[in-house]
């Protein structure tokens, strides 16, 4: 039996966020339903975050309420607060995804507080998803390179990521947000993570600014992870890295683990139309403001 690689599609929520131009909501729409077409198990489809910070995504709401929701597609939204939780709760997400960074500098420019503050802030969220039955996945920011503070120590990976596993995150994601990451580097950063949490509850998530996201993928598969994040037509990409490329390009990590004799699941041909209709959206300009990158 061929062994299965879930594509994790972020493009909606990571890759969107940091458009420039307001995307109409009906585009968003047509994306994510294109998406689910294509046979993702788990599509990112927005964030309910403060409009101040996120106008990009202040639709919430409304994207999720017009959507076309397919059997066997999850749709996930990020969640930084209770009161995130709830308009996710109401909007009939699936699952929750909250955010965390390695990096104290960067958890000081990118959400105002430290990292110990970022994690009580989680705990009524935690709290409220396991009442209702929804899975949390929990991100953790500059798990290899800091912007502010260069690279960061695995141990502190660890930490960050061991917190959120215990606090009751299904799935944990270290995330290269800068896209600095080696292969080497993210070797470095899986060994110490795997040895308190098993590969089958890990993901990964990276950005493409150094041209070594699927490099960094090879050394994660090999390592026994089995599910990535991705952005189609390789949307999004850090404020903090002035010029960097936006997230892994779907198709090409689609296009990678195929090759390699991994099933996705996921149509190619849809998969192109979808990556169309990104391309005939707004250019892809960064804001510089705090856009809660993962």
């Amino acid at each position: 039996m061929t062994d299965h690689v879930r594509v994790y599609e972020v493009g909606p929520r990571d890759g969107l966020q940091n458009e420039k131009a307001l995307i109409p909501t009906k585009d968003k729409i047509a994306l994510i339903n294109l998406l689910s077409r294509a046979g993702f198990e788990k599509i990112e489809a927005t964030s309910f975050v403060s409009p101040k910070w996120v106008p990009q995504l202040a639709d919430a709401a409304e994207v999720m309420a017009g959507i076309d929701r397919r059997d066997g597609t999850d749709y996930s939204v990020l969640t930084p607060n209770l009161r995130g939780f709830e308009a996710a709760l109401a909007s009939g997400a699936n699952e929750v995804a909250v955010f965390a960074s390695a990096s104290e500098a960067f958890s000081q420019k990118n959400i105002n507080c430290s990292i110990t503050e970022s994690l009580q802030r989680f705990a009524p969220v935690m709290e409220a998803a396991h009442q209702a039955g929804l899975r949390v996945r929990g991100y953790v920011s500059c798990a290899v390179d800091c912007p502010y503070s260069g690279m960061v120590d695995p141990a502190a990976v660890a930490r960050v990521a061991g917190a959120l596993s215990d606090m009751g995150c299904y799935e944990i994601v270290p995330s290269d947000t800068i896209g600095r990451a080696t292969p080497e580097a993210v070797q470095r950063m899986l060994a110490v993570v795997l040895a308190d949490i098993p590969a089958a509850r890990l993901a990964c998530h990276f950005h493409d600014t150094g041209g070594q996201a699927l490099a960094n993928v090879a050394v994660a598969v090999d390592l026994g992870v089995r599910t990535f994040d991705s952005a189609v037509g390789g949307l999004g990409g850090c404020p903090y890295a002035p010029g960097a490329k936006g997230n892994l390009s779907t198709t090409a990590l689609v296009t990678m683990l195929e090759q390699r004799g991994f099933h996705t699941g996921i149509d190619q041909v849809l998969l192109a139309k979808a990556e169309a209709l990104v391309a005939s959206l707004a250019p892809q300009n960064t804001t510089t403001g705090p856009q809660h990158d993962v």
